[in-house]
C-alpha cells in the first residue's frame, strides 16, 4: 500500500502541506489548472526554493493581485471567521458552492469539501453558531481556499490510499485574532485537533494553523501508521525561523511493508547506487499487436523509466505478449490506468524491486555535425562507459541525410576526447 506520512515535527499549516507536495514533484500545471477552474481573478500560487537551517524545500505562497499574503493572515481561519456577515466576507455555504460548482474532478472535490467542512464545523463549536452562520474574511478565504484546493488536487495527483501525520507540536503563547489575543493552539485549531496526537510545544509560536489542523481532521488516519519502507520525500516551508530546528513539514511517501516481509535493499558497497523501483507487469493474448506503439508511447511520456514487451506462450497455446514497465513508485496509479486503457488487459500486477545502479552523467558533445547527448557510466572498477544518445544521433542523420552509424562514431570520439 502507498501512503502519504507527513512527519509534522515543526508544525503544520495549509501553505507547509501544498509546499512539501510541490517539493514532491506535483507540476504547478496542475495547481493552477485548478485554481483556475475557482474564478478568483488574481489568485495565484508562487513556489521558490528556500532553506531552512541547511535544508532545501520549497515555499508555496499565495499572492492576491500584486501583493503576498503574509503570515498571520490566512493561517488561521480563526482571525477571518466571524458570526456576522459582512460585504467582504464569505459563508462557509458561499465557499462549498464555489468549490463543488468549479468541477475540480470528484476526488478533489471531495477532500476539498470535507477539508472546509472540518474548518466550518470547528468554527461553529467555538463561536456556538450554525455552521451557515459562519463567516471567512474575503483574502483569508481566498487564502484558504487556495490552500485547501491546491493540498486536494496534489494528493489525488499522487494516489495516495491512506494519509498519516506524526504527533504535531501544540506551539504555545497567544495569536492575535479578529476576537482579541487567543492562546496557542487557537480555539479553533484545538477543536480540529481533537482525538489527535500532540506534544508540548516550546517557544512563542503558533505551529499549527486552522488550515493545517483542519487536513489532519478531515483527511488522516486515527491510528499511528504502520511499518513504512521510505521511497520519496518532499519538505515544504513554513514562515518562521527557528535556531534548534528547521520550520519544514516532511512529507514522506511509503509502502507499507510486513515486518515479516521487509522490502530490503542490497548491500551498497560505496560504488552502486540502490533505490526502489516500481514494476508493472500485464499480460496480453487478444490485442492488435499495432496497438503496443501507442501503449509504449504514453507509458514513456507519462514518465515509465523503460517498457519491454515479452513474448509468451499462453493457456491453450495462444500466442501473447508480457508488456513490463519500471517507474518512479509515485506514478503507479497513471501508469497502471494506461495500461488499462490503451490494451486490452483486464487487470495489472504490481510490487516494489530493490536494484543497484551504476553512477551516471550526461554530457553534451559538439561534433561537425552538432551537438550531441551522451551518457557516462562510472563502472565498479572506477572506468568510465560513453554512450551516445541513440535518438540525436537518429535525428541528426534524418536532417543531413547522412548514415546514424556515422553521426554515432563521431559523437562517442567527441564524448571520449573531452573526458579524456
Amino acid at each position: 500500500m502507498r501512503i502519504a506520512y507527513f512527519d509534522a515535527f515543526s508544525g503544520i499549516a495549509g501553505d507547509m502541506v501544498l509546499g512539501s507536495l510541490l517539493d514532491l514533484g506535483l507540476p504547478p500545471s496542475v495547481l493552477d489548472e485548478q485554481i483556475q477552474k475557482l474564478e478568483m481573478p488574481g489568485v495565484e500560487v508562487r513556489c521558490r526554493e528556500v532553506h531552512k537551517n541547511g535544508i532545501r524545500a520549497t515555499k508555496a505562497d499565495v499572492w492576491i493581485g500584486d501583493q503576498k499574503e503574509e503570515p498571520g493572515t490566512d493561517r488561521g481561519a480563526h482571525s477571518h471567521s466571524h458570526e456576522h456577515a459582512h460585504t467582504n466576507h464569505h459563508s462557509y455555504r458561499e465557499i462549498h458552492e464555489r468549490i463543488v460548482a468549479a468541477n475540480l474532478g470528484e476526488q478533489t472535490t471531495e477532500y476539498a469539501t470535507r477539508i472546509f467542512r472540518a474548518l466550518a464545523v470547528a468554527e461553529s463549536r467555538v463561536h456556538g453558531k450554525e455552521l451557515d452562520d459562519v463567516h471567512f474574511h474575503e483574502v483569508g478565504a481566498f487564502d484558504a481556499i487556495v490552500d485547501i484546493v491546491g493540498v486536494s488536487a496534489g494528493l489525488v495527483h499522487f494516489g495516495f490510499e491512506k494519509i498519516f501525520v506524526s504527533p504535531v507540536p501544540a506551539g504555545s503563547g497567544f495569536v492575535r485574532t479578529d476576537h482579541g489575543r487567543m492562546p496557542v493552539p487557537a480555539p479553533a485549531t484545538l477543536e480540529l485537533l481533537r482525538g489527535h496526537p500532540t506534544v508540548p510545544g516550546d517557544g512563542n509560536h503558533e505551529m499549527v494553523t486552522p488550515t493545517g489542523a483542519a487536513i489532519i481532521q478531515a483527511l488522516a488516519e486515527t491510528t499511528p501508521a504502520p511499518p513504512l519502507c521510505p521511497l520519496e520525500i518532499g519538505y515544504g516551508a513554513g514562515d518562521l525561523d527557528f535556531k534548534d530546528r528547521p520550520n519544514l513539514l516532511r512529507l514522506v511517501v511509503a509502502e507499507t511493508s510486513p515486518p515479516s516481509q521487509p522490502l530490503a535493499l542490497p548491500p551498497d558497497d560505496g560504488s552502486l547506487q540502490t533505490d526502489q523501483v516500481l514494476v508493472l507487469e500485464a499480460n496480453i493474448d487478444d490485442m492488435n499487436p499495432e496497438f503496443f506503439e501507442a501503449a509504449m508511447a504514453n507509458l514513456f511520456a507519462a514518465g515509465a523509466l523503460d517498457v519491454t514487451l515479452q513474448p509468451q506462450t499462453m493457456k491453450r497455446g495462444r500466442p501473447g505478449t508480457c508488456i513490463t514497465v519500471l517507474a518512479p513508485p509515485r506514478l503507479q496509479e497513471r501508469l497502471e490506468t494506461i495500461l488499462l486503457s490503451e490494451t486490452s488487459t483486464i487487470g495489472v500486477r504490481s510490487w516494489m524491486a530493490a536494484r543497484k545502479i551504476l553512477p551516471r552523467r550526461q554530457i553534451h558533445v559538439a561534433t561537425s555535425f552538432g551537438t550531441i547527448e551522451a551518457k557516462v557510466v562510472t563502472l565498479p572498477g572506477g572506468e568510465q562507459r560513453v554512450t551516445p544518445e541513440y535518438a540525436d544521433c537518429q535525428r541528426i542523420a534524418a536532417e543531413k541525410k547522412i548514415p546514424v552509424s556515422r553521426i554515432y562514431a563521431a559523437a562517442l570520439q567527441a564524448a571520449l576526447d573531452q573526458e579524456g
